[in-house]
């Protein structure tokens, strides 16, 4: 995306965690704990992946994607497409964005990566 900014990755902790289920250290139910809530935004409003759930190996997890911001107003806190994301850039001066995947089929969750968006204009004057 054209103003993308301030990227963090979070795979290493990712790959931590996967590593713990599957070396006895931590058992799945305590990585497979997605809100339903989550679980729902997922099913409706989430972005289909060609990956592999890293748990139970039997379903491809889903992107879903948060957006946050104080320009937002009732939009902050909302689950959008990446296709949406891109007419914000462009309307907003900054807000940060949220992807966390999602298995559907074991409620696998796990924050893969979040970034800020957006024009970077300075403020306009107070009145």
């Amino acid at each position: 995306m054209w103003s993308q900014r301030s990227v963090v990755d979070y795979g290493l902790a990712k790959r931590a965690a996967v590593q713990s289920v599957r070396s006895g250290r931590m058992r799945a139910r305590d990585v497979c704990d997605a809100h339903p809530y989550l679980l729902r935004a997922a099913r409706f409003h989430g972005e289909p992946t060609a990956r592999s759930c890293p748990i139970c190996e039997r379903r491809n997890v889903t992107n879903v994607t948060y957006v946050y911001g104080d320009e937002l107003g009732r939009v902050a806190g909302q689950a959008k497409g990446m296709a949406e994301l891109s007419a914000m850039a462009r309307e907003y001066r900054e807000f940060r964005v949220y992807v966390v995947e999602v298995c559907q089929g074991c409620s696998w969750n796990h924050l893969a990566v979040s970034f800020v968006l957006g024009t970077a204009d300075p403020p306009g004057p107070s009145l």
